[in-house]
């Protein structure tokens, strides 16, 4: 089926640098109207000039390349500024059919450490952000579908991390808000799907302005080739998940970087115990727990640290 989004609007939040510019720009080439949202409007600059938005510089680059874009700059986790990026959607291009959320902020802090401020301005931007524009992508598509008597074209891609499944030690805002993000994802793709729109995750692995301080060391970029965590690397596989190509992909979380996609499943269940009478008691769970959990690995459980370690060839 085809790829191509010759026609579609799309919407992608956080697009003024890095991975949401990125991810426009790949939009853009497959035929969409991208719809650029960054926080923050055009200035002035220390010597009273006027200075470009990080959306402005995104919609020049798309422009250049003979695309077609307009900047936003409100902030996605004000419901009514959500409101207005479908309204200007469809003011500038005559609909929405793609919503990619990608704007996020790191507050990374171990959670002895961490202030009210950094736990609640983290799940705002992420977690909220997500709701909010989803919100009002989904109540537009859900009228239009009764205005027209069937399924419409929606695709909702959202941004989680591999901070989620592997239990990030110094980001506990930032894993819960990915973790909310994965919940919201697949309560999505089964309340939507009856009015034609998929929602899918990524974790992607990108080095951006957010994440340069956390790929240092060994995963410092190369002096040399295409970095393997480039932007450039995700961008591709949020272009295929809002194509038509991808309508039977729905509810699916995807890890994305360097060359590759991981499909992640459904988490398995380790073990069962039931009680043998009508209730358990504290001594019978000792009796069943305690033996099942000395034989493993300590830290061996839900979490997956093991996505961690993919790799491109490996």
């Amino acid at each position: 089926m085809s790829t191509s989004l010759e026609g579609r609007t799309a919407v992608v939040t956080g697009a003024g640098r890095g991975l949401g510019r990125a991810e426009a720009l790949e939009l853009a080439r497959l035929g969409a109207n991208v719809v650029v949202n960054d926080f923050g409007a055009p200035g002035r600059d220390g010597s009273g000039a006027a200075s470009a938005a990080p959306a402005d510089e995104t919609v020049a680059a798309i422009v250049a390349e003979g695309g077609r874009a307009v900047a936003h700059y409100g902030d996605i986790a004000d419901l009514d500024t959500a409101g207005q990026l479908v309204e200007l959607a469809v003011e500038q291009f005559g609909g929405l059919d793609i919503l990619v959320n990608n704007a996020g902020i790191l507050r990374d802090r171990m959670v002895f450490s961490m202030t009210g401020e950094e736990w609640d301005s983290v799940i705002r931007v992420h977690l909220r952000g997500h709701f909010a524009t989803t919100r009002a992508a989904a109540g537009y598509w859900r009228d239009r579908a009764k205005r027209e008597g069937g399924p419409v074209y929606g695709r909702i891609v959202n941004t989680a991390s591999e901070a989620f499944v592997g239990g990030s030690a110094g980001q506990p805002n930032y894993a819960a808000a990915k973790g909310g993000i994965v919940g919201l994802t697949l309560s999505c793709a089964s309340a939507l799907a009856r009015y034609g729109v998929t929602s899918n995750v990524i974790c992607p692995r990108a080095r951006t302005r957010m994440t340069e301080d956390v790929f240092t060391g060994t995963m410092a970029a190369p002096e040399q080739g295409l970095d393997p965590l480039a932007p450039e690397h995700v961008s591709p596989l949020v272009g295929y998940l809002a194509s038509p190509a991808a309508e039977r992909v729905n509810g699916q979380v995807f890890v994305v970087h360097g060359g590759l996609v991981a499909v992640l499943g459904q988490p398995p269940v380790l073990a069962r115990f039931d009680t043998a009478k009508d209730l358990f008691t504290v001594a019978e769970l000792d009796d069943l727990l305690s033996p099942f959990y000395a034989d493993r690995t300590p830290g061996d459980g839900y979490a997956n640290v093991a996505v961690l370690g993919l790799r491109h060839g490996d």
